[in-house]
């Protein structure tokens, strides 16, 4: 560490908004009907955290579409397969899968399924994009993010590369969803949502007939999703997932259907939540930088995670450096803070004009 990092202590940490009690246990919950033709399929995942991803199946005359697909491997697949058999259809009856983006979660099994079932498969163009970069890994790029973050070499030595790998023969969409777009599905009025944040394209769904939101990753009811590392082609990921939940408000949402944990009504509240979580981490950053913390890995200390950042390790630690590079970028973006490049980059507040 620096000697300006054994200078500066952050303070006690605390939580930055409400954070409810996460569950322990790997349990999946059970298939569900959530209204007429429409059910939550929660599939396994083979990782640590999330457990599952709940895929929704929309019947239709035309048979059922699904709104993302689950990971690519095979428990997941049976666990699909085996609800869709409940519900009283099968893989093979399955006429399209609408992604709400590309990580390997909700992208992974659309190329399966379409091949069971010759469905068509959707992204928005951003993510579609997205798949080219994951073909070829980001390992490189995850060192080269670590070390303008000024991680420690120990440290980044002890992080995961798992989702940092190249994936491989990865299904490309058959229909590209802009923002706005009704995705063709016969009795249900969809229409698509950009929120980008949580990735470049990813898309929510919207249903106004029964006023549901179907909102993939963006808005979950107990964990407040991460943003990619900023890029050059990505540069203020955070402000664009603020924006994107600020969007929200739009709707006259009767109850909420994401990808993760479970439905839950009242967003407007979450949505406040979440304005109060990530205000407090904003606010904790400015607070580090006026005591002279400078690089992200000095200044994530100051940040009240769901545990000190001394005691995160493996993905939750590493998720903690990429989002305070996405926190510094929005305070950089909206003229709060400036930044020096190198390796590592220093920050600092603006000077006031």
């Amino acid at each position: 560490m620096s000697d300006l990092g054994r200078r500066v202590s952050p303070p006690a940490q605390r939580r930055a908004g409400p954070s409810p009690t996460r569950p322990a246990a790997r349990t999946v919950p059970a298939l569900e009907q959530v209204r007429p033709g429409l059910w939550s399929l929660p599939v396994p995942l083979p990782v640590a955290r999330p457990a599952y991803t709940i895929v929704h199946v929309l019947e239709s005359p035309a048979g059922p579409y699904l709104i993302d697909a689950g990971w690519d491997d095979d428990g997941t697949f049976e666990a699909l397969c085996a609800g869709l058999v409940a519900i009283g259809t099968s893989v093979a009856e399955v006429r399209g899968v609408i992604v709400t983006h590309a990580h390997p979660d909700h992208h992974g099994l659309a190329g399966r399924v379409r091949a069971a079932s010759g469905a068509w498969m959707s992204l928005h163009p951003l993510d579609a994009a997205l798949l080219d970069r994951m073909e070829q890994g980001s390992a490189d790029r995850l060192a080269a993010t670590l070390a303008r973050a000024g991680v420690p070499a120990d440290v980044t030595e002890a992080l995961p590369g798992a989702g940092q790998l190249a994936l491989r023969d990865l299904a490309r969409p058959d229909v590209l969803l802009e923002d706005g777009a009704r995705p063709d599905v016969p009795g249900w009025d969809l229409r698509a949502l950009w929120t980008p944040g949580h990735s470049p394209g990813h898309l929510c769904f919207w249903e106004p007939v029964n006023r549901l939101l179907l909102s993939g990753d963006h808005v979950l009811p107990v964990t407040a999703v991460g943003t990619p590392p900023p890029s050059e082609d990505n540069p203020d990921p955070l402000g664009d997932h603020l924006r994107s939940l600020a969007r929200l408000r739009e709707l006259d949402v009767a109850e909420v259907l994401p990808a993760h944990e479970h439905r839950f009504t009242a967003l407007e509240h979450r949505l406040a939540d979440l304005d109060a979580l990530h205000g407090g981490r904003l606010a904790e950053l400015v607070a580090g930088l006026r005591a002279g913390a400078s690089t992200p890995w000095e200044l994530a200390a100051w940040v009240s995670w769901r545990r000190p950042l001394c005691k995160l390790t493996g993905v939750a630690l590493r998720t903690a450096v990429f989002d305070t590079l996405a926190y510094l970028a929005s305070l950089g973006a909206t003229g709060v803070a400036q930044v020096d490049a190198g390796r590592p980059d220093r920050w600092r507040l603006a000077d006031p004009r």
